[in-house]
């Protein structure tokens, strides 16, 4: 006789909002995960007061409104709108690329200055019929300016190699808006779980036996499936397939934390230093 219905692999969003599904459909679930906490990628730690992102910034959007109603009816939110800026040179420019950023790049005013600047520009680059890489789609896609400023170091920074050997994929669109709008999200609801992420997962696994630093790969993998009838695995797929096809690149960042005694360190929540 199994055990459980349901062993899930992941005490992140997608591990945990299964459990709850499962858990009000009357079955059984057995979540595990590798890390010492619940809330996978999204997982909150307080620091000196402040909740933050140990594996980087989340914010919550949909445009869904049975959605927004759903995880409101848990915990509650904020009203915190992702409007990040760039530093270059120690200029600052808003993202995403917007009237903001086009007036501050070159003094322009409405929409049929900019998208004259950038067509211009583009232009430049009207014979690469298929980029080879990112820097040669950028430049067919934004031109030069847009490019150097705002793109070239970041994503240079951000994959630990040259544009020039970048996959073009990675950006086969770079949206424009003309309009004054830093808003990142399209999105008609927005926001972060007051309390942090914590909260939500916490009450999305309310009487759902979980267990942390409990590895799926320690044992063999059977022994874990023999338990339940179904498994529900949501960690990398290379690794649950013994690299038998090798490993995927993942990707991924380093993190290091520095407490300032200051009540407002930089002004804005999100600045990418390009």
């Amino acid at each position: 006789m199994k055990q459980y219905d349901y062993l899930i692999v992941g005490a992140g969003l997608f591990g945990s909002m299964f459990a709850y599904r499962a858990r009000k459909a009357g079955k059984q679930a057995l979540v595990i995960d590798r890390n010492p906490h619940i809330g996978g990628g999204c997982y909150t730690e307080n620091i000196s007061g402040i909740n933050v992102h140990k594996y980087g910034p989340h914010i919550f959007h949909t445009s869904n409104e049975d959605v927004w109603k759903f995880v409101n009816s848990l915990v509650p939110f904020n009203n915190f709108i992702n409007s990040p800026i760039a530093c270059y040179k120690g200029k600052y420019y808003n993202l995403p690329f917007n009237m903001n950023t086009f007036r501050q790049l070159w003094g322009v005013n409405t929409p049929d200055e900019a998208k004259a600047i950038i067509d211009r520009q583009r232009a430049e680059y009207a014979d690469i019929e298929e980029p080879k890489n990112l820097e040669q789609q950028a430049l067919k896609l934004v031109g030069r300016d847009i490019y150097e400023t705002l793109v070239k170091g970041y994503s240079e920074k951000q994959w630990g190699m040259k544009a020039t050997e970048i996959p073009a994929f990675v950006i086969r669109r770079l949206p424009f808006r003309f309009e004054f709008n830093n808003n990142y999200f399209n999105d008609a609801y927005q926001g972060i779980p007051i309390g942090g992420y914590n909260v939500l997962i916490n009450k999305l696994l309310e009487g759902v036996e979980t267990h942390t630093n409990c590895d799926f790969f320690k044992e063999h993998k059977d022994t874990w499936r023999a338990i339940a009838d179904r498994l529900v695995y949501t960690g990398p797929i290379d690794e649950y397939f013994d690299y038998k096809l090798g490993r995927l690149d993942w990707r991924t960042v380093t993190f290091k934390t520095r407490i300032e005694n200051t009540p407002n360190y930089q002004g804005n929540a999100v600045i990418n230093y390009t």
